[in-house]
C-alpha cells in the first residue's frame, strides 16, 4: 500500500525533469543467469545522494471486445452517408465491435481485468492499485475503477484517469512510477471504452471511426534493464475545441427551475391551469424542479483535419523523444505498438521513426478507435501473435482530446523477482 516513507522519493522521481532517475535503468539487460538478483537499481540524484529505484514492466495483458461486430458495409444499411470504400481509404478500418445494450465500460474493464490477471499468475487480493483510463465511464461519479475494484473483489485504492486516447499510456507511465517507488507491488492497469455511447450515428465523420472494448496490463517490479525505460507526457489545452463530447440539448444549463421569495417557481404554469406529475413533484415548498425533456446526451465533436494534422506530427515527435529520454535509438526499435486511430497517421509515424512496416502493428482494421483501450489491445495481441519477444524493445505511443499526448519505451521481459 502507499504510505508517507516513500513520499519523499516519489516527488524526487516526479521532479526530475532530465528523467535520469527512472532513465538510469536502462542499462543492458541482466544475463539469463543472474534474473534472481534484486530489481533495484542504485541512481545518483543531482545532490549527489543515492536512491535506490525498482524498474517496473508488464507482468501480464489481457483484452476484451464485445461479440457484436458491425462492419463498414452495416453502417451503410443503417442508413449513414457512407461505404465501405470510403472508410477503407480513409482510415483503413474494415469493423468494429460495439457493445450490447446492457454491457456497460465496467464490463468491458472486468472481462480484460481478469484476462490480465490470470496472464500475470495472480488474484485480486495482489491488486494495490487499479487505474482506468476511459473517457466513457459509466458514471460521473462512482469511478469505473472504483465499480471494478469491487467486482474484483479487490481491497485497493482506484481512480480513473481521463486523457482520452492517450489514458492508457498515461496509466502505464503512472503506474510505473507507484511501483519504482515502491509505494505499490502491483498495479492493475485498464483502458476501457463504450465510445457507440457518444457517437451521433448521422455524423460520419466519427460514426465510423469509433469502436468498443478494453485492454489491461499488470505493472509490477522486473529485472534492472527491463520494463518501462522512457516516456514523454504532454498536453495542449489551446486544441482542447478541436476534439470534445459535447452535450446534445438546450439550454445548456443545468435545467434546474428555482422558486423565488414568492415561493412560485419562474416560468411555473397559473395556479388555475393543470400541472403535470413533473411540475407537482418539484413543486413543494422550496424545491427545485426538474425539466425531462432538457436531459442532455453526449456527443462526440472532432474538426477532423486539424486533428489529424496534430497526429501526424505528435505521434513520431512524442515517441523520438522518449527514446532520446532513455538513450534508445530507433533503429533499435523492434515494435512500434501506436494508437489505432487512422492508419495513414500510423504509417506517417511510423516513417518519422525511419521503421518498415513489419516493426509495425497494426489492427485499426478489425475494432476501429478504441480510444484509451487501443494501445492495450494492440499490445495484448501482438503479443499474442508472438510479435513480441523477450528483450525487445517496445514503443508504444498515443494521441487524443485535450490535446494530449503521451509515449513510453519498453524492454519486454526481466521476469518478477521475489524481492518485491
Amino acid at each position: 500500500m502507499f504510505t508517507s516513507q516513500y513520499l519523499e522519493l516519489f516527488l524526487t522521481l516526479e521532479t526530475h525533469p532530465d528523467r535520469t532517475l527512472i532513465n538510469a535503468m536502462i542499462e543492458s539487460p541482466v544475463p539469463e543467469s543472474e534474473l534472481s538478483l534484486s530489481p533495484h537499481a542504485q541512481v545518483q540524484t543531482g545532490d549527489g545522494s543515492t536512491l535506490n529505484v525498482r524498474a517496473a514492466g508488464i507482468t501480464g495483458l489481457g483484452f476484451y471486445v464485445p461479440e457484436r461486430v458491425l462492419t463498414n458495409d452495416d453502417l451503410q444499411r443503417l442508413g449513414v452517408d457512407t461505404n465501405d470504400e470510403w472508410i477503407r481509404s480513409r482510415t483503413g478500418i474494415r469493423e468494429r465491435h460495439i457493445a450490447a445494450d446492457t454491457e456497460t465500460t465496467a464490463d468491458l474493464a472486468e472481462n480484460a481485468a481478469r484476462r490480465a490477471l490470470e496472464d500475470a499468475g495472480l488474484t485480486p487480493a495482489s491488486i494495490d492499485l487499479i487505474i482506468v483510463a476511459t473517457c466513457t465511464p459509466d458514471y460521473q461519479f462512482p469511478s469505473t475503477a472504483s465499480l471494478l475494484q469491487n467486482r474484483l473483489g479487490a481491497s485497493c485504492a482506484a481512480f480513473d484517469l481521463g486523457a482520452a486516447c492517450s489514458g492508457w499510456v498515461y496509466g502505464l507511465v503512472v503506474a510505473q512510477q507507484f511501483v519504482a517507488t515502491g509505494a505499490a507491488k502491483t498495479v492493475l492497469v485498464v483502458g476501457a471504452e463504450a465510445m457507440s455511447r457518444i457517437l451521433d450515428w448521422n455524423d460520419r465523420s466519427t460514426a465510423v471511426l469509433f469502436g468498443d472494448g478494453a485492454g489491461a496490463a499488470v505493472v509490477q517490479a522486473v529485472q534492472s534493464g527491463y520494463g518501462v525505460l522512457g516516456f514523454d507526457l504532454g498536453s495542449d489545452g489551446s486544441g482542447g475545441e478541436l476534439l470534445k463530447v459535447v452535450i446534445d440539448g438546450e439550454p445548456a444549463s443545468s435545467g434546474l427551475v428555482f422558486p423565488p421569495a414568492d415561493g412560485h417557481a419562474a416560468g411555473a404554469p397559473p395556479a388555475e391551469a393543470p400541472a403535470d406529475q413533473s411540475t407537482l413533484d418539484g413543486a413543494s415548498a422550496g424545491a427545485v424542479s426538474t425539466t425531462p425533456s432538457l436531459a442532455p446526451r453526449r456527443k462526440i465533436y472532432q474538426n477532423g483535419r486539424e486533428v489529424y494534422r496534430f497526429a501526424v506530427n505528435v505521434m513520431g515527435e512524442s515517441a523520438l523523444r522518449a527514446l532520446t529520454n532513455c538513450g534508445v535509438d530507433p533503429h533499435n526499435v523492434n515494435l512500434f505498438v501506436p494508437h489505432q486511430a487512422n492508419v495513414r497517421i500510423i504509417d506517417a509515424a511510423a516513417k518519422r521513426l525511419g521503421l518498415t512496416s513489419d516493426r509495425v502493428f497494426v489492427n485499426v482494421d478489425k475494432y476501429g478507435n478504441t480510444s484509451a483501450a487501443s494501445v492495450a489491445i494492440a499490445l495484448c495481441e501482438a503479443r499474442d501473435q508472438g510479435r513480441i519477444r523477450a528483450g525487445d524493445v517496445i514503443v508504444t505511443v498515443g494521441f487524443g482530446a485535450g490535446l494530449t499526448w503521451a509515449s513510453a519505451v519498453l524492454r519486454w521481459g526481466g521476469q518478477k523477482s521475489n524481492a518485491q
